[in-house]
């Protein structure tokens, strides 16, 4: 069945795209903020062909997200909200060498959406900053791209979905990998998830 024009007009269409990959990402590693090398940049460039219009672009603050959309053409406006959880002292460091430190540290963030054992944003805070930025972007009624991390678009899903916050770690965000939302009326459904780019 085809869309009537009108609704097609009001829906907002939101494509997240995870950065292009880092250091930390190859190394599994919790994210500093560093910059892209050259390799995922040219990566990230050759998407260009490939990208929908956009008639807005937003990226988060970090380096690799900021370098990955100029990387893409886009000339995207910064928001604070897209930043990925803030790990605190865990940044640069691997789960494996944080579970080997520190288990039970390491089992209470996986297990307690409040817990912030590494002294930063807890899961359930990274959620209500995400809900909040879907929320603020639902009436936009345009083609909306946004460059961001996995955190980021893993608590976009759950707040889409209205799913549980387990649900979270049950997602799988590639690097380069688009996500696919849509919204009418304020509701966010879900059109495809770590497709490739």
């Amino acid at each position: 069945m085809r869309q009537s024009p009108q609704i097609a007009a009001s829906t907002t269409r939101l494509t997240l795209i995870r950065h292009a990959p880092s250091d930390a990402t190859r190394r599994s590693a919790f994210p500093l903020d560093e910059s892209l090398d050259a390799r995922a940049l040219d990566e990230a460039r050759a998407l260009r062909p490939r990208l929908d219009r956009a008639d807005v672009a937003w990226s988060g603050p970090a380096a690799r997200a900021r370098q990955t959309a100029e990387a893409l053409g886009l000339d995207a406006k910064v928001a604070p909200e897209l930043d990925e959880c803030d790990f605190g002292v865990w940044r640069g460091r691997t789960l494996a060498e944080l579970d080997d430190e520190d288990p039970v540290a390491v089992a209470a963030w996986i297990e307690d959406p409040a817990a912030a054992p590494h002294g930063g944003e807890s899961l359930l805070a990274l959620l209500d900053r995400i809900g909040g930025w879907l929320s603020a972007r639902a009436g936009d009624g345009q083609r909306v791209v946004a460059v961001t991390h996995a955190g980021v678009i893993r608590a976009a899903l759950v707040s889409a979905l209205d799913a549980p916050v387990q649900a979270f770690w049950r997602f799988d965000v590639a690097p380069l990998s688009r996500t696919v939302l849509h919204a009418h009326d304020g509701r966010w459904t879900v059109r495809g998830v770590n497709l490739p780019p």
